[in-house]
């Protein structure tokens, strides 16, 4: 297959195009050229942003790809260059957006595809923009997916899944020296994590696949657990005890409004994604945080 990552050096756009090298896929990607992509991917140089140079470099490039993931779509006018310049060049675009487009004082549990959206300028609101690009545009002969994953974790990223603990990059220090976490809420807001490597075999499970055409898709692992649980299997990774210390939620949000995304119970209805017979992540959570931490402690 051919496979076009608009993005290619980042944590999710990174791990794409690892999984689809070692799958035997030809892989191209769209970066700045400032960090480094796998060995082994073709590369076209150019900022995204710089929409003229985009459209230029995609055009005298002249490919033509079985699949397109935009991993770094996040402004409509993001979406809509996806259109412009891919959809006489790709057969399925697959759009990465986030569970954050949901409002998060209006959910339900388990929260469908379907629910209450934000209406502000968050990045979550930005991001529904960008899925009413898509939904809304004559796309051609191109068929497209929207997915919407919730927190991802795994090698190449930081942990921490929760405030004020989130992608903290002194963690395992912490926890080593036996530390206290301050959590929002005391670490109770359920989670279901989705581990990088399962969202990748995810995206690239759309090519071809009919079913998925024209259709919006939450993406979550397979475990349900509480904020605490997952700093919990980290210190079990490391052999150590840790405590917590609650951080009221309503004294967080005057400092952090922000951040109100964070503090609900993020658990999704999966059935939409099963049904379509997509690749359904299926790596557990103790598994996957013990990867993801033993990558921190023994970086390459």
């Amino acid at each position: 297959m051919k496979l076009l990552i608009i993005g290619g050096s980042g944590f999710v756009s990174g791990t794409l195009a690892r999984i689809a090298l070692e799958q035997g896929h030809l892989v191209t990607t769209v970066t700045r050229g400032q960090r480094k992509v796998p060995e082994g991917v073709q590369s076209i140089i150019v900022d995204r942003k710089e929409r003229e140079a985009f459209a230029e470099a995609i055009e005298s490039h002249g490919g033509e790809w079985d699949l397109v993931a935009d991993c770094i779509g996040f402004a409509p006018e993001d979406a809509r260059q996806d259109i412009e310049c891919l959809k006489n060049r790709a057969r399925h675009l697959v759009f990465i957006s986030t569970d954050f487009v949901f409002d998060p004082s209006d959910r339900v549990y388990p929260q469908p595809e379907d629910g209450a959206y934000r209406a502000d300028n968050s990045y979550g609101h930005k991001k529904r923009l960008c899925e009413l690009e898509i939904l809304n545009a004559d796309t051609g002969n191109m068929d497209w997916t929207i997915l919407r994953p919730c927190h991802i974790y795994g090698p190449g990223s930081l942990l921490g899944c929760l405030p004020t603990h989130g992608r903290d990059p002194d963690l395992l220090q912490k926890m080593k020296a036996g530390q206290p976490l301050a959590l929002v809420g005391g670490g109770h807001f359920l989670q279901q994590p989705i581990f990088a490597p399962d969202l990748a075999a995810l995206i690239l499970s759309c090519a071809g696949n009919k079913s998925c055409q024209g259709g919006i898709f939450n993406a979550a692992g397979p475990d349900i657990i509480e904020s605490k649980k997952y700093y919990e299997i980290i210190a079990d990774v490391l052999g150590v005890r840790t405590s917590f210390v609650e951080i009221p939620v309503d004294e967080h949000l005057k400092v952090s409004p922000s951040q109100d995304a964070f503090l609900c119970h993020r658990i999704y209805d999966l059935t939409r994604l099963k049904e379509a017979g997509m690749k359904a992540p299926s790596t557990s959570i103790q598994d996957g945080l013990r990867l993801h931490a033993e990558s921190l402690l023994n970086p390459r």
